[in-house]
């Protein structure tokens, strides 16, 4: 099994770091030292991609924010004061995929109801926002011009989920559990190559605002892999947030901050960018509110598979083709010994056509229930996916843009209806997953969109803001088809998030997630279908290489598919493929058949990623 490079502390040893730091915020810029004396260097735990074990599990992308996850289990915390605490690092850590300057979708399994429950922390974009938020003179503007700019920041929703999932399920107060990214912020972590890719992506725009320079391009440079990247604002907003609880992020003085930053953006004046400002009011944020909802749920090979409802796709969309995969429609395939009995070749094939199907479908009906009618019950019908499972043929592939069905009437191959595109989707995004020793699963997905979000720091205050509006429909694919996901006020933009728990009997048995915009969907649905289908572990179907169909006319392909020679064989049946560096970077966790968890998280992909049990066994 391939490694990533190791960081260089033992986990054990970055914790007592962490204790040993006083919570107390920083001294003035005037007088504090370079380097305070109490606060020692930053290191960071090494990068494990597979941990087996007992009393509950962590996996993230990150090793600070894994052992942060685990020190809090270790404390006596449960699962869902593991993701929080976990969730906070990552802003420290992750900054340009996550943060509070974002949202996400929470999935919670409690152990005692054997209930699975789901919090949408989706932005919502401004009350002012109308279906024309991104038109100019009836066209739509450029889309580079919309994701740095205000126009594109919705109101955050990562703290109000925090806050919600803490108060129903938590064990722990917030402040408790931002206390230990707090910390990591004053102390700085290791800069690694990823992150520094990361910057070098991003510093034409940061370099165009003063506080996104100042904390990412030190000196007005990208940051050195090796040196220590400090970041005493978000300490601080940390702080302020534990002091007042999360709440303080919609009202008060840093709403005002947040408020003033997206509609006046503190551009550099030397800067020839052109930035948008936004229309976000104090009033968006004092309205926000986070969602409890019903989970999507499928049953497939004799498990429930649960997932994030609208205003997320992503539930919708794994279920249905998990419904097609499993529809008695879809022929035999040819055996060849390999696990789940077909050819690699049999099972891509199909794995491609059920998710371009869905895709059709996604775009057509799936957007904010509180503005569109989606017909979520219907969409995960087994019903409504056989009557779309017969349009896959074994002899020969189907063509993109495909036209989408209607879920409220089904009928055999019937289509209703033009054909549209799928239009793009930033590909950021972090997951995490957490599990407890009392059984409790979180699968938790959150974003600020885009690589560096907007691209805008709020100063004094050390976050990104989010660019997610742009996950809206700039303008309506076809005239003649009707779009779901066009801006609205206080819509929340559609997502591909598919934050997903397993079970089987009542009890969980996998969880997983994963980053990656529309192209999260497909990696989910090929995790899940890897280890219950194909028979692999969940490292190894973590580790596999991927494909991706979007209802695009090309199928994206990892190099390990690309150079394989079912490439060849598919190609025949009459697919186009583009090869791609990467697609996704999953976390899950796995309950083994004795009882004890196994963590996995890639581990190459993104630098790979870090799994930790609290305590290891063989």
């Amino acid at each position: 099994m391939r490694r990533p490079v190791a960081r260089k502390l033992t986990v054990m040893a970055t914790i007592a770091a962490l204790v040993s730091i006083g919570a107390a915020a920083p001294p003035s810029s005037a007088s504090r030292p370079a380097t305070p004396p109490e606060i020692p260097p930053a290191t960071s735990p090494e990068k494990t991609p597979v941990a087996v074990g007992y009393g509950g599990a962590v996996s993230s992308v990150d090793a600070d924010a894994s052992a942060v996850g685990i020190e809090v289990l270790r404390g006596g915390g449960n699962a869902v004061d593991a993701a929080v605490a976990t969730a906070a690092a990552l802003g420290v850590t992750e900054p340009y995929s996550a943060g509070i300057g974002g949202g996400g979708y929470f999935v919670y399994y409690d152990a005692r109801a054997r209930k699975v429950h789901t919090v949408d922390g989706r932005e919502t974009a401004p009350l002012s926002a109308d279906a024309g938020l991104f038109l100019e003179n009836g066209a739509p503007i450029p889309f580079g011009e919309a994701v740095t700019s205000g126009l594109s920041v919705g109101t955050p929703g990562t703290a109000a989920t925090w806050g919600t999932a803490l108060d129903a399920w938590g064990s722990k107060p917030l402040r408790t559990l931002l206390k230990p990214a707090e910390r990591l912020a004053k102390r700085g972590f290791v800069v690694d190559e990823t992150f520094r890719a990361q910057t070098a992506a991003n510093q034409a725009r940061f370099a165009d605002f003063p506080a996104s320079a100042d904390l990412f391009l030190p000196g007005g440079r990208l940051p050195v892999v090796g040196s220590t990247l400090k970041n005493p604002d978000l300490a601080r907003t940390y702080a302020e947030l534990g002091r007042k609880g999360g709440g303080a992020l919609y009202r008060g003085k840093l709403a005002a901050d947040i408020v003033r930053t997206v509609n006046k953006p503190p551009v550099d004046p030397a800067a020839d960018r052109v930035v948008r400002p936004g229309g976000l009011a104090k009033r968006d944020l004092a309205r926000y509110r986070t969602l409890r909802q019903a989970p999507t749920k499928v049953a497939y090979r004799g498990l429930d598979v649960y997932s994030m409802a609208p205003s997320s796709s992503g539930g919708t969309t794994v279920g249905e083709a998990l419904n097609i995969l499993e529809s008695p429609r879809i022929g035999s395939g040819t055996s060849d010994g390999t696990p789940g009995g077909t050819s690699e070749t049999a099972y891509l094939h199909r794995l491609i056509e059920a998710s371009r199907i869905a895709f059709a479908d996604r775009g057509r009906w799936v957007g904010d229930p509180a503005f569109a009618s989606v017909p979520t019950r219907e969409l995960l019908s087994q019903k409504y996916a056989d009557s779309r499972a017969c349009l896959i043929r074994d002899d020969q592939a189907l063509t993109s843009p495909l036209a989408p069905g209607d879920p409220r009437d089904p009928a055999p191959c019937a289509t209703a209806g033009a054909a549209t595109p799928t239009p793009y989707e930033g590909q950021s995004t972090t997951h995490l997953t957490t599990a407890d020793k009392w059984g409790n699963v979180v699968s938790y997905t959150l974003t600020i969109e885009q690589t560096g979000g907007s691209g805008i720091t709020v100063p004094g205050r050390g976050f990104l803001l989010n660019n997610e509006l742009t996950d809206f429909s700039f303008a309506p694919a076809s005239p003649d088809v009707p779009d779901p996901n066009l801006p609205g006020p206080g819509k929340r933009p559609r997502s591909s998030m598919a934050p997903t728990i397993v079970l089987k009997g009542g009890v969980p048995v996998l969880a997983v997630g994963t980053p990656g915009g529309a192209t999260i969907i497909t990696t989910v649905l090929q995790t899940l279908t890897g280890v219950i289908d194909r028979g692999l572990s969940l490292p190894d179907a973590i580790a596999a290489p991927r494909v991706s169909q979007r209802n695009t006319p090309t199928t994206s392909l990892e190099p390990g598919l690309y150079d394989a020679r079912s490439r060849a064989e598919l190609e025949a049946l009459g697919h186009a493929f583009q090869r791609t560096a990467e697609i996704g970077a999953a976390t899950g966790v796995q309950r083994l058949p004795d009882g004890r968890w196994l963590a996995a998280a890639e581990e190459v992909r993104r630098g790979g990623g870090s799994a930790r049990v609290v305590r290891p066994s063989p």
